[in-house]
C-alpha cells in the first residue's frame, strides 16, 4: 500500500463542498499544476479579463472564500500590472446561501468584503468549478450586495460533472476527473506552496472499496 499523503492546511472555509474550494486530507495521484503552471494559468485569465472588457476600468473581482480571493488578489495585481491601475478586489463568504446548509455542521462565517458592485461587471472567482452549486449560492450572495451590470466566473481547475447550468468564462485548466476523485488547490497565501493535485478522498477511496 502506498503511504498516504496528508495535506493539512487552513481550516475548512465556511460553506465548503467536496470537490469544491476545500482542503482535504486524500492520498495523491497526480501533480496538474506545479507553481509556475498556477502563475502562468492566472496570468493569462488576466490578460483575458483586460481583452474580453476592453480593460478593467469597471471590473471588480469578487474572491469566493477562502482560496478564492486569494487568487483574485493575484488577478488585481496582475491586471494592475497591464493596466497601470488596480481592479476594486473583495471577497464573498457564501456559507449561508449554500443549497445544502440544513445539512451541514453550522461554521462561523469569514469575512464578506466586497466594493460597490453596481453597475459594475463583476468577475467572480474560485478555485475549482465542479457541481456549479457554490457558483449559484455566490450569485445569489451578489444579488443581495447590489446590481452588476454583468457578472463573469473564472476558476483556476474545472473539473467537470456539472449539476446546473454554469459555465466559467475563464479556466486556468480543464482538468476531466472521474465522481471518485479531489481536486487539491493549494496555495502559497493558504498552504506554502502553489500546486494543484489530483487525489482520492478518505471518504471515496473507502466507499470505492467497499463495493
Amino acid at each position: 500500500m502506498r503511504p498516504r499523503a496528508t495535506f493539512a492546511a487552513a481550516p475548512l472555509p465556511p460553506g465548503s463542498a467536496r470537490g469544491e474550494a476545500t482542503s482535504l486530507t486524500f492520498e495523491p495521484k497526480a501533480n496538474i499544476l506545479d507553481a509556475g503552471d498556477v502563475t502562468r494559468a492566472i496570468g493569462r485569465i488576466a490578460h483575458e479579463i483586460v481583452e474580453r472588457n476592453k480593460g478593467a476600468a469597471d471590473v471588480v473581482l469578487v474572491g469566493i472564500l477562502t482560496r478564492g480571493a486569494s487568487i483574485a488578489a493575484r488577478l488585481a495585481a496582475k491586471i494592475e500590472q497591464i493596466e497601470g491601475a488596480r481592479p476594486a478586489c473583495g471577497s464573498l463568504d457564501i456559507g449561508l446561501y449554500r443549497d445544502d446548509i440544513g445539512l451541514r455542521e453550522p461554521s462561523a462565517l469569514a469575512p464578506t468584503e466586497v466594493p460597490r458592485v453596481d453597475g459594475k461587471v463583476v468577475v467572480l472567482v474560485d478555485d475549482v468549478l465542479y457541481t456549479g452549486r457554490s457558483t449559484r449560492a455566490a450569485l445569489d450572495a451578489l444579488t443581495d450586495l447590489g446590481r452588476p451590470r454583468a457578472v463573469q466566473l473564472a476558476v483556476l481547475v474545472d473539473r467537470g460533472h456539472r449539476e446546473l447550468p454554469i459555465r466559467a468564462d475563464y479556466v486556468g485548466k480543464n482538468v476531466p476527473t472521474r465522481r471518485n476523485e479531489e481536486i487539491a488547490v493549494r496555495l502559497s497565501e493558504i498552504d506554502g506552496v502553489d500546486e494543484v493535485l489530483l487525489g482520492t478522498d478518505d471518504e471515496a477511496r473507502l466507499t470505492e472499496e467497499a463495493r
